[in-house]
């Protein structure tokens, strides 16, 4: 029977703060538009908090039961541990996105944006089958994809939407970058797992292109959003706050680039995701200004 501390260690919290960058960023863009609403803010919010820990169970669930967590360096991982059992970790990961579904109808219902359902519907099923289900997407290579367009594009223009009732381009921009943080969030876990998702036939992005264009990979998607933030200054001139994160960035891409592995990669991943929270912050700050 695994320990509250247990389950608080399986929800991942060091990848939060990726749910968390883009709900900033966009109510950061709709308040440039002059339409930002706390109380839905709080709302998405809630919606990509509990989202993101429901694909963090899922995926402690699904790779658990197929026996690719095993001999793995990383997080606590309930289901290859032992900790719990596989039904119970499965009926966590079902319960936040229950949770997430409640916060995201409220959303819509205060919004008047019916339709933005359909794509909480497809954001829940792009949870679970990232590594669930009989052909995950993401033992294909294609999980950058799905936290691109879902931690990303749908989250932060999803956010603006349903508090403006529209987007801007300075929205599209911060919505790319959050979206390629949030892909350098999963390469850097997935280039500490190279060896062992090869060996379990888990195709992912990092296994496919290798180590060394997984490390090159992950320093582009840290430094192109700071240049994309620069972009918006045009139409608002304190996003250039996003380049206080320039000398971050450079240590980071350093140091993955030089052969940071191990236990250090694991360090690197809470980096990151603080990394991604400061930009969404400071990103947003600077729309809102």
């Amino acid at each position: 029977m695994a320990t509250s501390g247990e389950w608080v260690a399986g929800a991942r919290p060091r990848t939060l703060p990726a749910a968390a960058a883009p709900i900033l960023v966009g109510t950061g863009a709709a308040s440039q538009l002059g339409g930002a609403r706390p109380v839905l803010a709080l709302l998405a919010l809630g919606v990509a908090l509990a989202m993101q820990v429901g694909v963090n169970y899922a995926n402690d669930y699904s790779d658990g039961v197929r026996g690719t967590d095993l001999d793995r360096v990383g997080p606590l991982r309930l289901t290859a541990a032992g900790l719990a059992s596989p039904a119970h970790v499965r009926l966590a990961a079902f319960a936040a996105f229950g949770v997430s579904a409640v916060f995201g109808v409220a959303l819509v219902a205060l919004s008047g944006s019916w339709w933005l359902l359909a794509v909480g519907v497809a954001a829940i099923a792009a949870g679970w089958f990232y590594t669930g289900g009989r052909s995950p997407y993401g033992y294909r290579g294609l999980g950058e994809v799905g936290v691109f367009v879902f931690f990303g594009l749908v989250a932060v223009l999803g956010t603006t939407y349903t508090q403006a009732d529209r987007i801007s381009w300075p929205a599209l921009a911060g919505a790319t970058g959050v979206g390629m943080l949030a892909c350098a969030l999963l390469m850097i876990n997935n280039l500490r797992d190279i060896p062992t998702d090869a060996v379990v036939g888990k195709r992912t992005v990092a296994v496919r292109i290798g180590d060394r264009r997984a490390r090159w990979t992950y320093a582009a998607l840290l430094s192109v959003p700071i240049l994309l933030g620069v972009a918006c200054a045009p139409a608002a001139p304190w996003a250039l706050l996003v380049l206080l994160l320039s000398a971050p960035v450079v240590l980071l891409s350093t140091a993955v680039v030089a052969g940071a592995h191990g236990r250090l990669l694991i360090k690197i991943l809470g980096f990151t995701g603080m990394l991604e929270l400061a930009y969404g912050a400071l990103l947003g700050l600077g729309l809102a200004l």
